[in-house]
């Protein structure tokens, strides 16, 4: 053992670790805080404990995407700026206020910004788009729209039931915001750990207290300085007296702060030398697991346990003492926060596509960030509109493209400035599928982003080289040039109300019987294999697709998320939504079952050795135990 004997003879350092093994010992200590709620105007930069899903839809209406006048599209499908359409003015909706009218096929009503879009119609024709007549009474169309033009359907921006932030996550304004936009007031983060400092050395005097320089006094520089960077890594620092060179002093100090907190440092006294005790109070309080490090500044840092504390002694010279804290110290104080490594605000990356522009003026285009398989960053946009509060969270910040540019060319190298200097690419980027399993799965892997893009579009990205991963759900198969990563199956059908009131038995009822359906949009899995069990009954009975899918009310009423038919079911708004067993049971609803899907999870080949889709992977191996408590999903 280094240090003093009993007889107070001095012991010479030995066998330095080296800072990796600096790094191992340190990494053994256990300072976690404990969980705890708090209120969501408390919550910036502090980190999610746990996983928080949507309980609403956001918007929780059909809400109009700019001033205009809510129609009929139908009514607008001949309309050029030759030969305008012309609709009757029925009344007006503005923002914050339920609609007291209808849309009538031959009319309009006037709507603003974030208004309700009134019962009847599906789309709004932009003001610029029109005409106002006779007084204002009717309105000349002068360009035609789709169903869903300038329209942001109920749960567009994100859906009830749907995965909003997962554990890990560092709460700065965007997640604020969106966390807000579902009325989430606590919020469940992980603690910030204490760390207690306590200075030594007979020389030191605090800031503020008379210096005797001819004794040989200096002011404790170390106390305030470490404390400032206990806080700059994401802990709270408690800063106890000072203890000088007096044993008792020290002992009574160190065992307070064990006491108290979950990390105790101290600085000076920890040296080989005959007065540098401190090492000495570890040892027979606690356990000294390391005592010299084979690096410079900084050789003499120890490393125990007090009390079940985690305790570091730090160099007495402040250079030495920073550097010490900040290449070994703050990283432990950091993951034990949850918090990443500090980089630059500004990070240059390639375009992973071609982003097409072309407005004439300057845009801040959001964008997200992904390492490729050779670790080089790939900046892709992310745009899901101004009123969506998930492109915050979804990018990682912006880039500014001049007004005079029209596009921005795949490979180019562009600038994109991060929402905050502590924002990291996703170590794992998926899209494709929504899946309550696949939500499960991305609790056990480190900063992972998922994008619920539906299956169709997440292939058509992973050919695009944009994401790392995939999932696919249904009858569509990946390309043959891919990895696979894990798999399940899953029971979907019809989900109906709580004992089946109407006596749905199967897809036939959805024809012939006067029911309401809730279903899902045509790029899912889900929507795949209803549409596919719609064709075999058409066969089966000697008609065509298109009579059948006339036949069901609400074929073309779809939604984005997994959850959200159920949810429209459960609230009495249809008689059957297209969805999962697994929702059905979470919901309290019954189910009526159409099939049996698989579930696969595939990897682009160049990035299936990246750290975080190998981390995906293991966590796919073990998807069972996930799965246990899910009705009708069996891993595969």
């Amino acid at each position: 053992m280094v240090g003093v004997s009993e007889d107070g003879d001095r012991r010479e350092f030995r066998d330095l670790a080296s800072p990796e093994r600096a790094r191992e010992v340190l990494a053994s200590l256990d300072l976690d805080p404990e969980p705890e709620n708090v209120p969501l105007a408390d919550a910036r930069g502090r980190v999610l404990a746990e996983r928080v899903d949507a309980a609403l839809d956001v918007p929780g209406f059909d809400r109009a995407s700019m001033d205009g006048y809510a129609v009929v599209a139908e009514d607008t499908f001949d309309a050029d700026e030759v030969d305008p359409v012309r609709l009757d003015v029925v009344g007006a909706v503005h923002a914050g206020e339920e609609p007291s009218v209808a849309v009538e096929p031959g009319s309009a009503v006037e709507v603003s910004t974030g208004a309700v879009v009134p019962p009847g119609a599906d789309a709004v024709v932009k003001v610029e788009e029109t005409t106002e007549a006779d007084g204002g009474d009717a309105v000349e169309v002068r360009t035609s729209v789709a169903p869903g033009d300038a329209v942001m359907l109920a749960g567009a921006d994100i859906a009830a039931g749907s995965r909003a932030l997962g554990p890990g996550t560092e709460l700065t304004a965007r997640e604020i915001g969106l966390l807000s936009a579902l009325g989430v007031d606590e919020v469940p983060v992980r603690g910030t750990p204490t760390v207690g400092i306590v200075s030594t050395g007979d020389e030191l005097v605090r800031p503020g207290e008379s210096l005797d320089s001819a004794a040989g006094q200096i002011h404790d520089v170390n106390s305030y300085a470490i404390a400032a960077a206990v806080e700059e890594a994401g802990g709270d620092p408690v800063l106890y007296p000072h203890a000088g060179d007096d044993y008792d002093e020290m002992e009574r100090l160190l065992v307070e702060g064990a006491e108290e907190c979950d990390l105790v440092l101290s600085s000076g006294s920890t040296s080989a030398s005959a007065v540098d005790v401190i090492y000495r109070v570890v040892e027979e309080r606690g356990d000294l697991l390391l005592h010299g490090v084979a690096v410079k500044p900084g050789k003499p840092m120890l490393v125990g346990e007090i009390g079940g504390a985690a305790y570091v002694g730090l160099p007495g010279y402040p250079v030495s003492a920073l550097t010490i804290f900040r290449a070994f110290v703050a990283p432990l104080v950091r993951e034990a926060a949850g918090l990443d490594e500090p980089r630059t605000a500004v990070v240059s990356g390639e375009m992973a596509v071609q982003e097409r522009y072309g407005e004439g003026r300057q845009r801040l285009l959001p964008a997200g960030l992904v390492a490729d398989g050779d670790g080089d960053l790939l900046v892709y946009p992310v745009d899901k509109g101004s009123g969506a509060t998930t492109s915050l969270v979804d990018a990682d910040g912006t880039v500014t493209v001049p007004a005079d540019t029209a596009y921005l060319a795949a490979g180019e190298s562009v600038d994109v400035t991060l929402f905050s200097p502590d924002v990291r690419p996703p170590r794992v980027l998926a899209v494709g599928e929504d899946d309550p399993l696949f939500s499960r799965v991305l609790d056990d892997v480190a900063r992972p982003r998922f994008l619920p893009v539906g299956t169709r579009e997440g292939l058509r990205r992973l050919r695009e080289g944009v994401p790392d991963v995939a999932v696919v759900a249904g009858p569509e198969t990946p390309d043959g040039d891919t990895v696979d990563l894990g798999g399940w199956t899953r029971d979907w059908g019809l989900v109906v109300p709580d004992g089946n009131p109407d006596g749905v038995d199967g897809l036939g009822d959805l024809v012939d019987r006067d029911l309401r359906l809730v279903n899902r949009d045509a790029g899912s899995g889900l929507r795949r294999s209803f549409d596919d069990a719609v064709e075999a009954l058409a066969d089966e009975r000697a008609t065509s697709r298109r009579e059948l899918t006339d036949a069901i009310d609400g074929y073309g009423l779809t939604t984005k998320a997994h959850e959200s038919p159920a949810r429209k079911v459960a609230a009495g708004e249809a008689d059957a939504g297209l969805g999962l067993r697994a929702t059905a049971a979470s919901l309290g609803l019954g189910f009526v079952p159409l099939g049996t899907q698989p579930v696969d999870v595939v990897a682009a080949p160049e990035r299936a050795e990246k750290p975080g889709v190998r981390d995906l992977a293991d966590a796919l191996a073990d998807c069972g135990r996930l799965a246990a408590s899910l009705d009708g999903i069996e891993p595969q």
